[in-house]
């Protein structure tokens, strides 16, 4: 028994002798290898007297080698000049320092509202695929959402809550258009949105919030008689500058301009020759054409004439608005409220009336969407003058006057028989 137990200890030792030595020689091959890919880096990757700035040896190109926030980045130069590489290098540290902001507050749990606030600014102004005018409707936004709820701005972002949020849009759809409550909601989503990306928040209370539905309004625009009666009650309303608002109300009704629009429109942008009203400053940052309607024309005449010492850079109108003298106009003479943007409505509408399509009033206005918005705004009056263009379509053979008369004639005899 003891034999066999003592033949047993040998075949042990034996195998284990046999498992060292490989185990051993792998052990040595791995220690060596990482002995050669360390001396490989170093053979490769210089460092420089600039710290943050290395060498890649095979090439010489200079890399920016950097921690920020506990990222590491390591970036091309693009020079193998030292001088160059020294001057790019803190110009890419500021940019990601900059790009990777000051989360020290967010860290440390104290992040506020206006923290958030102050983020969303610099990265609103920061931004150049957004119209200016769409920056500026979004700080008007802002203020609205800060007027409406005072205490939001210095409280922390971890403290608001859905039923904050909530209780908020319930007081603020109730003074506000649909628009306007939809687009400050979704500011206040974006404000959120930056406390969660910086790790101040987990989630965003404000995705609880939902947008109110939009009802197109409905149009009342003034007939052609009420329209006259309304421009002559604003130009002798007797103000100072009656004479001007009433002329400014024609221009936007003539020709379809914004407010803004008509306000930089030059008398170099008249060209009389061809009938044509160059809008140099629209919503969409595109020039754009319209033509001189009759009245147009006539208007643009007698200002000019009443003007001799005009130049070529005054402009056309002398007030830039006057919805004040519209509303007293309008009021006087019994009319539905109207505004500077109705007024345009009033030209889309009129010019649809005479059967120009609805592609080329769209132009006119400055729309780009080949004539979408003016569809869904205008498409009921195209409805009514297909049905007004329909009672003139016959398969009937047309009845000369004489015949007509001679039909006539035999409905009435034969009336008189049965009676």
């Amino acid at each position: 028994m003891l034999l066999q137990i003592s033949n047993l200890c040998k075949q042990i030792k034996h195998g284990l002798d046999r498992l060292i030595l490989p185990f051993d020689t792998a052990c040595t091959k791995t220690h060596r290898n990482k002995q050669n890919a360390s001396s490989n880096t170093r053979l490769t990757w210089v460092r420089t007297s600039v710290s943050n700035l290395v060498r890649y040896k095979p090439s010489g190109t200079y890399f920016a080698r950097v921690r920020i926030r506990g990222k590491l980045f390591l970036h091309s130069m693009k020079t193998d000049v030292m001088s160059v590489a020294r001057l790019r290098l803190s110009d890419f540290i500021k940019e990601k320092q900059e790009e990777m902001g000051d989360d020290s507050a967010a860290r440390s749990g104290k992040m506020t509202v206006g923290d958030a606030l102050f983020i969303f600014r610099q990265r609103l102004d920061g931004q150049q695929d957004i119209k200016e005018g769409a920056k500026v409707y979004r700080r008007k936004c802002i203020e609205a959402l800060l007027n409406s709820w005072p205490a939001l701005e210095a409280r922390p972002v971890g403290k608001v809550s859905k039923d904050d949020c909530l209780a908020w849009a319930s007081r603020f759809a109730s003074h506000y258009s649909p628009s306007v409550y939809n687009n400050t909601v979704g500011t206040l989503r974006m404000i959120l949105d930056m406390a969660v990306e910086r790790g101040a928040r987990a989630n965003n209370p404000a995705r609880f919030i939902t947008k109110r539905r939009i009802v197109q309004r409905e149009l009342v625009l003034p007939s052609p008689e009420q329209f006259e009666a309304f421009v002559s009650e604003v130009q002798h309303a007797g103000a100072w500058c009656s004479k001007e608002c009433a002329d400014l109300v024609h221009f936007l009704a003539f020709g379809g301009f914004r407010k803004t629009e008509a306000a930089n429109i030059l008398w170099s942008d008249c060209d009389f020759d061809n009938g044509r009203i160059r809008v140099r400053v629209t919503k969409n940052g595109k020039p754009r054409s319209v033509p001189m309607i009759p009245d147009m024309k006539a208007l643009l005449q007698r200002l000019k004439a009443s003007r001799p010492d005009a130049q070529p850079t005054d402009s056309v109108m002398e007030v830039r608005e006057c919805q004040k003298a519209m509303d007293r106009a309008a009021k006087v003479i019994g009319m539905h409220r109207i505004t500077h943007h109705d007024l345009r409505h009033l030209f889309a509408t009129r010019c649809i009336e005479a059967g120009v399509d609805i592609p080329t009033v769209s132009r006119w206005l400055g729309h780009k969407d080949g004539g979408a918005l003016a569809m869904k705004v205008y498409g009921h009056l195209r409805d009514q003058h297909s049905v007004e263009m329909a009672q003139k379509v016959t398969f009937s053979k047309p009845k000369t006057d004489n015949e007509t008369t001679v039909a006539t004639l035999i409905t009435v005899s034969k009336s008189k028989r049965v009676h």
